[in-house]
């Protein structure tokens, strides 16, 4: 009787490490997949971290590893810093919200920086639009809505 017990509990958790081990299967798929279209990406998009092979964090997953492919610097407006050192899609951001006669919705840059109208490109966009408020090159006065940073106009 007991034995039969055991030999159901060895059962299920062979089932449940099959699971994880496909599970992890995934994860390793997916990550390489972004690194993949990560490095596509940042051909030609402007500065890019470079980080050498052997660089890896470690990994919350046994066996695993993570790669830091490369990541984009948009740096804090400074008095006399141009747009020229921040990314070109950032670049572009900046550029639809000065040449804006008011403020400008996350929706409206989408089009206007050359992206597909699909609802992951405006959220990414609507990131990229609160990083530039925090690094102070757009300010948003109310909720949404963005314009080019008053610190920068009166600079």
């Amino acid at each position: 009787m007991r034995v039969e017990e055991l030999e159901t509990e060895v059962a299920g958790l062979v089932r449940q490490l099959e699971q994880s081990r496909e599970g992890l299967d995934r994860l390793r798929i997916a990550r390489e997949t972004v690194a993949e279209v990560m490095a596509k990406m940042s051909v030609g998009s402007g500065p890019v971290a470079e980080v050498a092979d052997d660089d890896r964090a470690p990994s919350l997953y046994a066996g695993g590893e993570r790669q830091v492919v490369g990541a984009l610097s948009v740096s804090k407006w400074q008095a006399g810093k141009d747009a020229s050192a921040l990314p070109r899609v950032y670049r572009d951001i900046l550029e639809v919200a000065t040449d804006a006669p008011g403020p400008v919705r996350p929706e409206q840059f989408v089009p206007r920086i050359r992206l597909p109208a699909e609802v992951g490109k405006f959220e990414g966009t609507r990131a990229k639009l609160k990083r530039l408020v925090e690094r102070r090159w757009l300010d948003e006065d109310d909720p949404g809505l963005f314009t080019p940073g008053s610190r920068r106009a009166g600079a």
